[in-house]
């Protein structure tokens, strides 16, 4: 009866090479399997379920529709309440309500070069502005507690006269939402190296502009609004 005979070892040539990858930097390195994944608002988020672009595109225009109503609901109440007359007393604007205008412009501005920056794939360029423009939008919120203090230097509460009222009310919802558009930012910026590579991931730059523009002109109608009814 024939034996079965022992296996044979392997040889050196039977076995897998293996051979050391090079050293990549992590900001420059390519897409993986995880970044086509997804990771922004609109394909990935923590809770774990996934959402189409179009979705976070259309939910970001719900919700700037419902801080429009909330907006104009406010002024059709301090006009008309500035229409009754009584005890409305004009409330001057302190000075820094304009230089704070003229910060939330430029970070616009330095939002739509970091967009610029994300399509030319300059992914350093891409970072530097988003930083500027969370800069700039916290400058902007320090002008604002610059001008409520000077504003209760002065004498003014928000009680007692319903055109200060207007004015803590109107700028303080204002900032109110415009924190959240920095929180926004500052995701993007602790994003930026998955969001350089992930092609859906962009949805989140593009969803937080359409927001952040939308602050920007909503204080220049806020502004009037504040120089009309004062």
């Amino acid at each position: 009866m024939p034996t079965a005979s022992p296996p044979k070892a392997p040889s050196e040539s039977d076995l897998p090479s293996f051979s050391p990858s090079p050293a990549i930097n992590d900001f420059d390195r390519g897409p993986t399997d995880i970044d086509r994944g997804g990771g922004d608002f609109g394909n990935w988020n923590p809770m774990g379920w996934h959402t189409p672009d179009s979705a976070s595109r259309a939910g970001i225009y719900a919700a700037l529709a419902s801080v429009s109503m909330l907006f104009i609901s406010l002024a059709s109440v301090f006009a008309w309440r500035k229409r009754l007359g009584g005890n409305w007393t004009e409330t001057p604007l302190p000075p820094v309500l304009y230089l704070n205008t003229l910060v939330l412009l430029g970070s616009s501005g330095t939002l739509e070069l970091a967009r610029r920056a994300l399509a030319a794939d300059h992914a350093r360029a891409f970072r530097r502005w988003l930083y500027v423009t969370l800069g700039l939008g916290l400058a902007f919120l320090a002008g604002q507690w610059i001008a409520w203090r000077r504003l209760l230097s002065a004498g003014v509460y928000l009680t007692g006269n319903p055109s200060s009222a207007l004015f803590y009310v109107v700028t303080g919802a204002h900032a109110l939402h415009l924190a959240g558009g920095l929180i926004a930012l500052f995701y993007l910026t602790v994003r930026a190296r998955e969001i350089r590579w992930g092609v859906r991931r962009r949805t989140a730059v593009e969803v937080t502009s359409i927001y952040w523009h939308f602050m920007d002109g909503l204080w220049l109608c806020l502004l009037a609004l504040l120089l009309v009814l004062r």
